[in-house]
């Protein structure tokens, strides 16, 4: 769909009203499984926020290792350089040093690879999550990864937001399902000591999904503190 066949914000009323909600954090993960870093800005594209989930850990097999069951990625630290490369623990991730420590981390023969396709994303490449719903449970947010993180939701209002459309920044992004949460989650992000009482409540409580899988409608940039808006998604155009 093009933008032009999109709605201005303001022909339909607002779940939420502009101004009750705001984009209150910004997250890029460049190593997937590993811990992120927080942006104040980001130009969305299909691929959602560049530079997100640019590397893998695969094993000597080539198949893709995640903290599911190897927790210890999650104590390592990836950003972006200013050469836009991935870097962990502020090293250039094709270091000796980052290698060793991804095989330690990873199991003997695991290493980073690029992977730059969709498929490198779990579900779709955006994760939105919000305080109403992460501060239900009294959990760290980071334990959930998500990309964006909304402020000023009340409890688990996310629950009546599939298939509608986010209006933030310059962009809109489409709020599609709700993310079926894994046990990656009852990790600690600071520690990797595992809590399974996590995920045993986000599925007594929760029925197991815990924010949205999204994607981006219109491309455009956002920022922390840009206000929001949650409208019902538009249909397609006629043929």
């Amino acid at each position: 769909m093009d933008a032009k066949d999109l709605p201005a914000p303001a022909k339909t009323p607002p779940v939420h009203r502009s101004g009750d909600i705001w984009l209150s954090e910004i997250w890029r993960y460049p190593v997937k499984s590993m811990a992120g870093e927080q942006l104040p800005t980001a130009d969305l594209g299909a691929e959602g926020i560049p530079g997100d989930r640019l590397l893998q850990v695969r094993d000597a097999r080539g198949q893709t290792i995640t903290s599911r069951s190897r927790p210890r990625l999650l104590l390592h630290h990836a950003t972006l350089g200013p050469d836009g490369e991935p870097r962990v623990d502020q090293r250039p991730w094709t270091s000796k040093e980052v290698q060793d420590d991804v095989a330690r981390a990873g199991g003997p023969g695991a290493r980073l690879v690029r992977s730059e396709g969709l498929d490198r994303f779990d579900v779709l490449p955006l994760l939105v999550g919000t305080d109403g719903a992460i501060d239900g449970l009294g959990y760290d947010r980071r334990r959930f990864r998500p990309n964006l993180l909304l402020a000023g939701v009340s409890g688990f209002a996310e629950r009546r937001w599939k298939n509608h459309d986010l209006f933030i920044g310059e962009a809109i992004i489409r709020l599609v399902d709700l993310r079926q949460r894994c046990i990656m989650t009852t990790f600690d992000p600071d520690t990797a000591e595992q809590d399974t009482q996590v995920l045993l409540r986000i599925h007594r409580e929760l029925d197991g999904l815990l924010a949205l899988n999204a994607k981006v409608i219109r491309p455009g940039r956002i920022s922390v503190g840009d206000r929001a808006a949650i409208r019902p998604a538009s249909p397609p155009p006629a043929p």
